[in-house]
Parts: structure tokens; sequence; C-alpha cells
């Protein structure tokens, strides 16, 4: 048995017995190997944890159709070695079924679970006999007329009913079941290429040198492919991202497509006052400054923590925030200390506002594995009122004829539509104010409103976004510059004001 099991059963063990993130259980177990675990199986490891704690429901409904016991009623220690052998004949068709017994029966001696060895192999074995000559019984997550569609989908994929229910009431049941198995596929990698540092082509053949192929990104919109502007989708293993080609030099940051378009959407210009008014981790305040050349005052808002300060900067999201500015070798950006819903010095101040708001993150499960699991519907409503409140004093920072960026990464209109609307009903000297056909966030606009991006139709993270104007009487000037075509070419026609 390969250390990598054991260590996948030490991570996932951590992760439910002591609350833990799995990334983080995950890297402390790693770290006490060090040097002793393989490349193979540290990413063995990896894929055992995330991918046992992401399909624990549909684990746990195979674990209900062949014990005695329901899973719920389990010692922790058998249902989740259960769970790591039902998880490799289930979804790593590169293991073979019978690798897959073994070791999980090895791992269960191994961890004082020795006496359950033949109740573990046999169900494992029944299981695969079943699977070969087709007799499966009609357990749930196979049968979907046993379920209700919502039920049948959350077991299925491993999915809260709650979050199955909203997509369902949004897309119908079909799109909602491939929204469902592509939050279950693993995460792509995207670049934003520093137009200041670099371009396309340059970053594109740098990584070319190891082996590693950059694609461009791409939204469709009939027989119209957009060009995402400084976006590539990196292809296959990579390895350590630090030890890429013209990460040191500050020539690209990671950063998902969707989330670059938030700041294209902003349409930043040099000179201007911005304000990010919930800046960590700051990649959008860098993409800020990239865009305006670094011409011009960036202010990134950093709520304070009470915990982890550190000397110079205030706390450690801020401090992360400033290695990478410090990185990406931009000078326009200041960092304040403060909550975006009491910051008085700002008023009218800005030429533009970025509020990428707290949310539930609906729209990235796919790359926070225990994400779904810890979020609750109850706290849906509390994130709207928290980013209600950000919205409505952030929306006093911004100078007439201003515009401000309402964005977030979840797809629950709760969090969205509704904010919007909310806001808009009591503050009318504000207006929507969307992309023109020739940009490549036309094709995301919603009801003529905003944009709102489906992981399963535009192959990025979920996000929704909206561009609002302040208005201003014979301010027209600023609007026509506002909705004019985006320089997605880069910054040489970009000149202060």
């Amino acid at each position: 048995m390969s250390n990598a099991r054991q260590i996948a059963f030490l991570a996932l063990r951590d992760t439910y017995k002591k609350s833990l993130y799995a990334d983080v259980a995950l890297h402390r177990w790693l770290e006490k190997q060090g040097q002793n675990l393989s490349t193979a199986d540290r990413r063995l490891a990896t894929e055992l944890v995330y991918g046992c704690v992401r399909s624990q429901r549909t684990l746990d409904a195979l674990i209900d159709a062949f014990a005695t016991k329901p899973a719920s009623q389990q010692p922790l220690n058998q249902r989740l070695i259960l769970h790591l052998g039902l998880y490799q004949i289930q979804y790593l068709s590169r293991i073979p079924p019978s690798a897959a017994v073994n070791t999980t029966v090895e791992l269960a001696k191994k961890n004082g679970l020795g006496g359950l060895k033949g109740f573990i192999n046999g169900l494992l074995r029944q299981y695969l006999r079943q699977a070969d000559t087709g007799t499966l019984p009609a357990f749930c997550y196979l049968q979907k007329g046993e379920l209700d569609t919502v039920a049948y989908l959350g077991t299925a994929y491993s999915f809260p009913d709650w979050i199955v229910n909203n997509w369902v009431e949004q897309l119908g049941a079909a799109e909602a079941e491939k929204l469902c198995a592509w939050m279950n596929q693993s995460p792509s990698i995207d670049l934003r290429v520093n137009p200041q540092k670099a371009t396309l082509e340059q970053v594109q053949q740098a990584l070319q040198t190891k082996e590693i192929p950059a694609q461009r990104v791409t939204i469709a919109s009939g027989d119209r492919q957009f060009f995402l502007p400084q976006a590539l989708r990196l292809q296959g293993s990579i390895g350590a991202i630090q030890a890429l080609p013209g990460y040191s030099e500050g020539w690209w940051s990671v950063q998902d497509s969707s989330a670059q378009l938030v700041t294209h959407l902003l349409n930043p210009q040099p000179g201007e006052t911005v304000v990010d008014a919930c800046a960590p981790p700051g990649g959008k305040t860098g993409h800020i400054a990239e865009l305006i050349g670094d011409r011009g005052t960036v202010w990134a808002i950093v709520k304070p923590e009470t915990k982890h300060r550190q000397p110079g900067y205030g706390s450690q999201r801020s401090k992360r925030l400033q290695e990478n500015l410090e990185r990406l070798q931009v000078r326009s950006v200041k960092i304040e200390l403060g909550d975006s819903r009491n910051l008085p010095q700002f008023q009218n101040q800005a030429h533009r506002v970025l509020v990428d708001a707290p949310c539930s993150g609906l729209g990235t499960l796919h790359r926070r594995v225990d994400a779904r699991w810890r979020q609750q519907p109850g706290n849906i409503p509390e994130l709207a009122q928290l980013q209600s409140e950000i919205l409505t004093h952030a929306a006093t920072w911004v100078k007439p004829g201003g515009v401000l960026v309402y964005a977030t990464c979840t797809v629950h209109p709760l969090e969205n539509e509704s904010v919007l609307e909310t806001f808009l009903a009591h503050h009318p000297q504000w207006e929507i104010l969307p992309p023109d056909a020739s940009s490549p966030l036309f094709p995301l606009l919603v009801d003529g409103k905003w944009m709102k991006v489906f992981p399963h139709r535009h192959h990025m993270d979920g996000f929704f976004m909206a561009r609002l104007q302040k208005k201003a009487s014979g301010y027209n000037k600023f609007r026509s510059e506002a909705i004019a075509h985006f320089d997605f070419l880069g910054n040489s026609n970009r000149k202060p004001k």
C-alpha cells in the first residue's frame, strides 16, 4: 500500500474530526512527509482527499446500498476507509479494482480496523461483482424514477439539495445536471498577462519552452468568438506555479477568466482614482493597476483582522496583497485598512469603484471541495444584507457621472439580482450601464442589464457582474467614454484624463 492512501486517510480524519478545511488538513500531512513522498503519491493523496470530500454524499449512498448499517451510523474511521475504497473503484479508472480493494483492506488493518477486513473486503467485492454483471440494486442515485429530480441530482453528483434546487429553479433540470457535472471537474488554471511587462505571445512562447501549452480564452456568441484580452488557459500538468517562466518577473498572475472580465467591465483609465472596496486577495486590484498603466491612484480596502497582525501591513491579507503587488511591480496602489461599510473619507472622490462583494462562492464550488458542505442556506440572506450595506456605502464614494461595478462569484439571485434591484429602487440617481454589442462581455448579458457567467455554458467560474453609473446632468462626456468599445488590444491608446 502506498503512503498516499494512508496520508489521505489521516487528512480526511482531521477534516471531519477537527473540522479543518480539506486543503489545510492535506497540506499538514504532506508537509510532515517532506521528501519521503513521491510526486505521484502526492498527486494521488490529493485526488483521494479532494475527491472523497467532494463526493461524500454519493459515497454514503453506495455504503447505504450494500451495508446493513447506514453510513451515518458507522464509526468515522470505518466510513472514511470505505469512502477511499469506493472512490477509487467508482471514479479512478486508472487504478485496477483489485488493487483498490486490496489496498483498502490493508489500510483498515494499518489503522486498527483489522477485525473489519472481511466486511470491508466483502462490501467492495460485492459492489464490483454486481457492477460487472449489471445487477446493481436499484439504489437511489442510479434510479431517476426512485427520487424527485433534486434528490436524484444531489445524490448522483454529491450536492446538498438546497444548492441543486436553486440551480433547477434557474436553469431547469437538464441544465442543472450539466452544471452539477461541471462543478465536479478539476478546475482549470488561467493566467492574466500583465500588459505592462509582457505580451500574450511572449508568455505563450516562454511556457512552450517548458512544454506547457497555453491557449487563448474565448466566449462564443452565435457564430462569433470573442477573445479575452489578457487571458491564457494552461493545459496539462504544470507543476509549481512559482516555477513557471515569468512568475517572478511579474509577467502574469493566476486569475480565472470570469474574474478578469469584472475589471474589464470596470474599464479603469490612466490618471483616475479607483477604489477596490473588497480587495483581498488582490487579483482585481492588481488588474486595475495594470489597466491604468500604473498611472493614477488605486485604493485597496482591506478589512482589518483581529489576529496575525504583521508589522507594516496590519494583517496577513494586506501582507499577501502587498507581496503580489510588489511582484507585479506596480506603485499606484494604496492599502487602506477599514470596513467598506464605514469609510466616509472617500465620499465623492472616485471616478470608479469596484464592489467585488463577499458571497457564498457558489460559482466556484469546483475550486473549494468542502464549500458545498460548509455553506448553509441560512447564510444567503445574511450575505445579501452584508452585500447591500457595502454597496450602499461604496456608492457614496463615486463622483457624479462615475461608474460602479458590483460583482460576486456566486450565481444565487438573492445575492445578485435582488441586491441590485433593491439598491436601484432606493437610489434613483443610479442607472444600469450595460456593455455594447462589440464587447466580449455582451454574450453574457441577461435582460439587457447585468452579466451572468454559468460555468457549464461559458467554461469558467460562475460570476455575476453589473455596471452602474451615477447620473449627472450635462455629464455626457463621461457616459460616452464609459460605454465606448473596450480597448482590448492593450493600453497603447489610453491617455490620462
